[in-house]
């Protein structure tokens, strides 16, 4: 079915990230998608937009690397008033559009010197009354960041907004690992689109331009330092390759005339032109940088090339692509800081020497591939939208037959200070929720208590078995408390209770968690000699009685440990719960404390955003009361 797809991007020096996302969108619009384009770079008359709704922002550009000052048509930094006009101009963007999908180039990945206008949006289309799915779009390589704070806000903010990161390469020639950290996490949520490069012909074809050498340098003044090396080559080439340059239109139009003032029989002078993918074919040898789109340019063309990749002010994108290319036989490369004439015409007669490459090894197949992902997140979020309206459809019931729905939450593992625990409490506490804590007795100590001690969050402890060990044969699914004397057990259990409360004082609960959510019905039996007046594992109450033992267990658990240990499929979990409130109003299920589990130490920030909303979305709900574990399990 067609979808409304709003696509966001600023290009700054050269005009490749607009290339590839104007591409991208015009794909979707011939699959019949509706497609908004929302550029907040300077207009480039050479880029495609047919097909596409294009809203152009109030246009910012950068001079040279200086990426964190961003310069308006004036040539001066712009201020509070452009900005604020750029956001509007999003924000009304997202209005008129109404889209199922949204995808920002680059972003989280960079552009972080526009991150208020990035997450304007993001925040607007997460309060629409359909939260549209939202991917991020990066190519192949990205620029390393210089700190590794910079990755974790990254990971932060994609967890916080994102469903996905659209990765436009094929891990076959390199994966977003070679350039940007990429840690479990991280992994599960790319997804590869391959390269995005449009139909173009091949085979080489007679011209007035065929068996030159060909010069390009993408559209801004970073690529001068190559048309002039390129110049001064052609000047003493040996050959009878004539060389001619094909200047981008961002380079100032002095610097133009000074190199089309070197023109000669030997070199031509001209600006970029439209059909230059068509002539590229047909050249004796490209020299250009290795951006991106010129890198899946020359691959379709099978063009013999030169590469000089752009490495002004620590950026390394370039150099890590031509490194990979280079790898794969595709190019000869010349680092920038080696770049002279001399050392230009001696990488031109190399690639001169060499036969054509063969067919591309490349997956070129990243405007369909773009395409099916987008599409996949609409239909996801879709999900996520019915699932959601479910748990509300099921919660107003219970609301109209004045039913109360008591909930409790409960985090398993617990055994020291650290900044998972940190980030649970301050949730626990802004949420203003009652929290169960599972602490493994012999793995914790007074360090705990002691930061339990300072936290206002509502946090009472519970007995998290002994030691958390699987006692399990082979084979059998893991568990600590059984496959041994249940007497012997019991009493560790009770010892273990004991400990915890000398080390939580009030805190602490008689009530048992076993770890996996596994006891054995034996060992289940003497809790109540021992002291316990509670038990808690996962799924319906009604499993077993023990005479002494209230029965409090968990019901929902976000994370998808068979899966990748990441969130579990969302509408699966909204339409569990859903189902089981349902029946609780329905009658067809006795009425029993809904208990929320999870894993703080395991937690990746796709489960902590998702949390943070469920909560939200029950706390919403006049049907719904969190309470403490002293009142679950009452």
């Amino acid at each position: 079915m067609p979808h409304a797809v709003l696509i966001v991007v600023t290009h700054l020096l050269g005009v490749g990230h607009l290339t590839r996302a104007a591409a991208l969108g015009r794909g979707l619009a011939q699959a019949g998608h509706d497609v908004t384009l929302v550029t907040g770079g300077r207009p480039a008359p050479l880029v495609r937009t047919d097909g596409l709704r294009v809203v152009q922002l109030p246009p910012v550009h950068c001079r040279g690397v200086d990426f964190r000052t961003l310069l308006g048509d004036d040539g001066q930094p712009i201020g509070d008033a452009v900005r604020r006009d750029r956001i509007d101009g999003i924000l009304d963007a997202l209005g008129t559009s109404r889209p199922d999908v949204v995808v920002t180039e680059t972003f989280p990945f960079g552009r972080r010197q526009l991150a208020a206008e990035f997450l304007a949006l993001l925040e607007a289309a997460a309060r629409r009354p359909v939260r549209p799915a939202v991917l991020a779009s990066v190519r192949d390589i990205l620029n390393p960041p210089s700190r590794p704070e910079k990755a974790a806000e990254a990971l932060e903010r994609l967890g916080a907004y994102y469903d996905g990161v659209l990765v436009h390469g094929d891990p076959a020639v390199t994966a977003l690992g070679a350039s940007w950290p990429v840690n479990e996490a991280l992994a599960r949520r790319l997804r590869y689109t391959g390269y995005v490069a449009e139909d173009r012909p091949a085979a080489p074809q007679v011209t007035d331009e065929s068996g030159e050498i060909f010069v390009s340098g993408g559209g801004s003044a970073a690529s001068l330092p190559l048309f002039r090396a390129a110049a001064d080559a052609a000047a003493t080439w040996p050959g009878a390759e004539r060389w001619r340059l094909f200047i981008g239109h961002g380079v100032p139009a002095a610097d133009f005339d000074a190199l089309a003032g070197r023109a000669s029989a030997r070199l031509v002078v001209e600006r970029a032109r439209a059909d230059f993918t068509r002539l590229l074919p047909g050249a004796a040898l490209s020299v250009s940088q290795a951006g991106y789109n010129t890198m899946i340019d020359l691959a379709i063309a099978r063009a013999r090339a030169v590469v000089v990749p752009f490495e002004q002010g620590n950026e390394a994108e370039q150099r890590l692509r031509a490194q990979c290319f280079a790898a794969s036989g595709l190019v000869e490369v010349v680092p920038e800081a080696d770049l002279t004439p001399a050392t230009l015409a001696a990488a031109a007669h190399r690639a001169l020497a060499k036969p054509r490459p063969a067919a591309s090894p490349l997956d070129l197949g990243g405007i369909e591939g773009g395409c099916r992902e987008i599409e996949a997140a609409a239909e996801a979020a879709t999900a996520v939208a019915v699932a959601e309206a479910a748990l509300d459809q099921a919660l107003d019931g219970a609301a109209k037959v004045g039913l109360t729905l008591d909930f409790w939450w409960r985090d398993d593992d617990a055994v020291a200070p650290g900044p998972a625990l940190d980030r649970l409490l301050t949730l626990a506490e802004t949420a203003d929720t009652p929290l169960a804590l599972a602490v493994i007795p012999a793995l914790t100590g007074p360090a705990l208590a002691d930061r339990l001690a300072t936290t206002a969050a509502d946090v009472a402890v519970l007995v998290h078995g002994l030691a958390h060990r699987n006692n399990a044969p082979p084979g059998a699914k893991k568990q600590e408390l059984g496959f041994g004397p249940p007497a012997s057990i019991a009493a560790d259990l009770g010892r273990a209770m004991a400990q915890c409360r000398a080390l939580f004082g009030t805190r602490a609960l008689p009530v048992l968690v076993p770890p996996w959510n596994r006891i054995d019905p034996a060992v289940a039996e003497l809790l109540p000699a021992q002291g316990f007046t509670g038990l808690s594992t996962f799924g319906p109450r009604a499993r077993w009685t023990v005479p002494g033992l209230s029965i409090a267990n968990t019901h929902l658990d976000p994370i998808d440990w068979h899966g990748g240990r990441s969130l579990a499929p969302v509408p699966a979990l909204l339409t569990g719960l859903a189902a089981r409130i349902a029946a609780i109003v329905d009658g067809r299920s006795p009425a029993e404390p809904l208990g929320i589990l999870t894993h703080h130490l395991v937690h990746d920030p796709w489960v902590w955003h998702w949390l943070e909303r469920l909560l939200r979305l029950l706390r919403r709900s006049p049907a719904v009361r969190f309470v403490g574990p002293a009142r679950a399990f009452e």
